[in-house]
């Protein structure tokens, strides 16, 4: 990690410190594209086809089965069970009280309108289950999906010699997923938004993935048979704003703790202090050497650095600006600052409260936008299952007081059947 003033750059420097790295998408859309026309015209066996082909697949059959669950439970860990336990009771209580109420309104004497949120009927999520297996996404996702009240909810997860992590299936029926298919990548994505005899299709695919997970959902949710997403999302990062108040040693362990995601991940320390910035880099490269990730993490802090700015307000405009996937606040007095953060997926606020708390068992969510897309899109939450309803009710006396309203601007519009469904109203 290299050591940047922030001050002393032109503002295009500026703008090329605060990019991502680069993914060649359309190279990887070349790859993903026949893999979802394939499944798209030929349903289960071409998706069986390519978990065969990437992942060693060669069970026929891919929903896990109630005794393949109840072994899982069997062969888990008790410490790992409790883990799991105490993670989605937390995360079950605050998701909650996310559920979104209905309203209801009387705009004038005669004119009544509502809104309902109802439940996506069928969600399909995606668990990564690669080089790191992601029981606590299964929490994350499937724990607001039940609150939410949708009726299906199928989880997709790739399998390693024919079966699933076990921590993946304990999670899956703590957070009442019992449909479970043992598929990963961009072939379990095609299977969730196209389906086929054998599987029903589902209405919105959630969770995060390698770069051809991501481009499977950004390709499928444009096309009109496919079906909608979460969000579009990229490699893990995480943004720490430091002081003179922070800890050196905390703020490496949180910085290697989003390196050790992926080697595409992008880390970054903005602080206005010389010292903690010169500290910070040493703690990294002390607690690194100590990484059973160590290749993944030091690849991760080729991306990443170490900005100096001139002041807190500085960093916390800089770090507006990239919109990051986590922020850390590691600086005194910090929950003054919060106001000031308008661009952000989750902010973890003070020297103890780690990254990781919130990825496992605060109870907020981890399924985070990412590549700066925390400046319009807000993390996983009940509502992503949810869709709302309007309606409004007009009586006669209701119509009558917004008649001459319609009417002109329909007149002004040139559609003269919008306002004559409001005369022939009117004459009646």
């Amino acid at each position: 990690m290299k050591i940047i003033e922030y001050y002393k750059l032109t503002s295009n420097e500026k703008k090329e410190l605060l990019k991502r790295p680069a993914v060649d998408f359309e190279t990887v859309f070349e790859s993903v594209r026949p893999i979802l026309s394939d499944i798209k015209l030929n349903g289960l066996p071409a998706a069986l086809n390519y978990a065969q082909k990437f992942d060693g697949l060669t069970a026929s059959e891919i929903k896990v089965t109630e005794k393949e669950f109840l072994q899982a439970e069997k062969d888990l860990d008790i410490k790992i069970k409790n883990a799991i336990d105490d993670a989605a009771s937390n995360i079950r209580k605050f998701h909650k009280l996310q559920k979104p109420l209905n309203i209801e309104a009387e705009i004038s004497a005669g004119i009544h309108c509502y809104r309902k949120y109802k439940p996506i009927d069928s969600v399909g999520l995606y668990i990564p289950g690669g080089t790191a297996p992601l029981p606590s996404t299964m929490l994350m996702l499937g724990i607001p999906a039940s609150i939410a009240g949708c009726t299906r909810i199928a989880a997709c997860s790739p399998a390693k010699n024919n079966y699933l992590n076990p921590a993946i299936l304990y999670s899956a029926k703590f957070a009442g997923v019992t449909e479970v298919y043992k598929i990963g990548g961009a072939q379990a994505i095609a299977l969730m938004a196209y389906g086929g005899e054998d599987f029903q299709k589902v209405d919105k695919i959630f969770g995060p993935g390698n770069q051809y997970v991501t481009a499977a959902k950004m390709l499928i949710s444009i096309d009109p048979e496919g079906a909608a997403i979460d969000m579009p999302a990229g490699p893990s990062e995480v943004l720490i704003i430091a002081d003179d108040t922070a800890e050196p040693a905390f703020i490496a362990a949180d910085l290697l703790s989003q390196a050790e995601h992926g080697m595409d991940s992008q880390v970054i320390l903005v602080t206005p202090s010389k010292q903690i910035a010169e500290s910070a880099l040493r703690e990294v490269n002390l607690q690194l050497v100590e990484l059973p990730r160590k290749q993944i993490a030091e690849k991760a802090l080729e991306n990443s650095s170490i900005i100096l700015t001139a002041s807190i307000d500085e960093a916390i405009n800089l770090s507006n600006q990239y919109a990051p996937e986590h922020l850390i606040l590691s600086i005194d007095d910090a929950e003054i600052y919060t106001e000031m953060i308008t661009n952000a997926g989750s902010v973890f606020i003070g020297n103890y409260s780690p990254e990781s708390a919130g990825d496992y068992a605060s109870g907020t969510n981890h399924s985070l936008p990412t590549s700066g897309y925390a400046k319009t899109f807000s993390g996983v939450g009940v509502e992503s299952f949810m869709k709302s309803i309007t309606y409004q009710k007009l009586s006669y006396e209701g119509l009558a007081k917004l008649s001459s309203t319609i009417i002109n601007f329909a007149e002004a519009e040139d559609l003269s059947a919008h306002a004559r469904a409001v005369k022939i109203r009117m004459k009646k």
